[in-house]
C-alpha cells in the first residue's frame, strides 16, 4: 500500500513515520510539507492512501482534496478536533489526532488494507457543494449530466455539481460501467433497471434510482452491444 505524508510540521512528518516502520504493508514513497507540493506528488506517485493534515499555510487539506483529479484513500492526521464530523462527512477513512496513538493508526490503516487493483481508472472524486463536501466513490454515483464546464453527479438524494465538464471526466471512466446514453447524460450501467422501447421508437433506460434516460440512436447500437441486448 503506497502512501504520502503531506504535513507542514517536520517533527510531525518525521513521528509518523516512525509509526508507520511497525507497518510493512505501507510504503512511503512521498512527503510534502504544504498543498500545492502535495498535488503535484500525489499527480506524479498515484499513492493508494494519503495522511494528510488540514491546517496548513496557504491551502486546507479539504481545499487540497477539492484540487484533485483522482482522490486516494485519505486518513486525516491533525491536531484540532473540531474537524473530525466534516471528516467523516467527507467519507474519510479516520480521523488521527495528534500526538497519534500508535494502536488508533493501527485500527485506521485495518479500513484501509483491502487493497485495491491498481487503477486504471477513476474510482472517486472530491465534490464540494457550499459548506458540503464528499469523497464519492463512482460505484454509488448512478448518473452524471453535462452543465456547460460542470458536471452534476447524481448520487443517493444528492446532486453536486463538480468543476469537470462530463467529456474530461468521461477519458477517465471505465467505459464497461459508465455508458455515453446521450450528449449531456452519462449512466452507471451498474445502476439500470430496465431498457425498453418508449414512444416513437427511442430507447429508454429506467435506472433504479427511478431516473430516465433517453438514449441517443448512435448510442443505442453500442448499447445493444455492451449489454447484449
Amino acid at each position: 500500500m503506497k502512501a504520502v505524508i503531506i504535513d507542514d510540521e517536520r517533527l510531525a512528518r518525521v513521528e509518523l513515520r516512525r509509526l508507520l516502520a511497525q507497518h510493512p504493508e505501507v510504503q512511503i514513497i512521498g512527503e510534502a510539507r504544504g498543498a500545492e507540493e502535495a498535488i503535484e506528488l500525489i499527480g506524479d506517485l498515484s499513492p493508494d492512501l494519503i495522511f494528510l493534515d488540514i491546517e496548513m499555510p496557504g491551502m486546507s487539506g479539504f481545499e487540497l482534496l477539492e484540487r484533485l483529479e483522482d482522490v486516494p484513500r485519505v486518513i486525516f492526521t491533525t491536531g484540532y478536533d473540531q474537524y473530525a464530523i466534516k471528516a467523516f462527512e467527507v467519507n474519510a477513512l479516520d480521523y488521527l489526532m495528534k500526538p497519534i496513538a500508535p494502536e488508533r493508526l493501527a485500527a485506521a490503516l485495518a479500513r484501509a488494507r483491502p487493497v485495491q487493483p491498481a487503477k486504471s481508472s477513476l474510482e472517486q472524486v472530491f465534490v464540494r457543494d457550499g459548506e458540503r463536501c464528499w469523497i464519492v466513490r463512482l460505484a454509488d454515483v448512478f448518473l452524471m449530466e453535462s452543465e456547460g464546464n460542470y458536471t452534476r453527479l447524481c448520487f443517493g438524494n444528492d446532486r453536486p455539481l463538480i468543476r469537470r465538464s462530463l467529456s474530461a471526466l468521461e477519458e477517465q471512466l471505465d467505459p464497461a460501467i459508465f455508458f455515453r446514453a446521450n450528449r449531456r447524460q452519462i449512466v452507471n450501467l451498474k445502476w439500470v433497471q430496465e431498457t425498453a422501447v418508449g414512444i416513437g421508437g427511442a430507447l429508454i433506460m429506467t435506472l433504479r434510482a427511478g431516473a430516465e434516460v433517453e438514449i441517443s440512436r448512435r448510442a443505442a447500437a453500442r448499447l445493444r452491444e455492451v449489454m447484449s441486448l
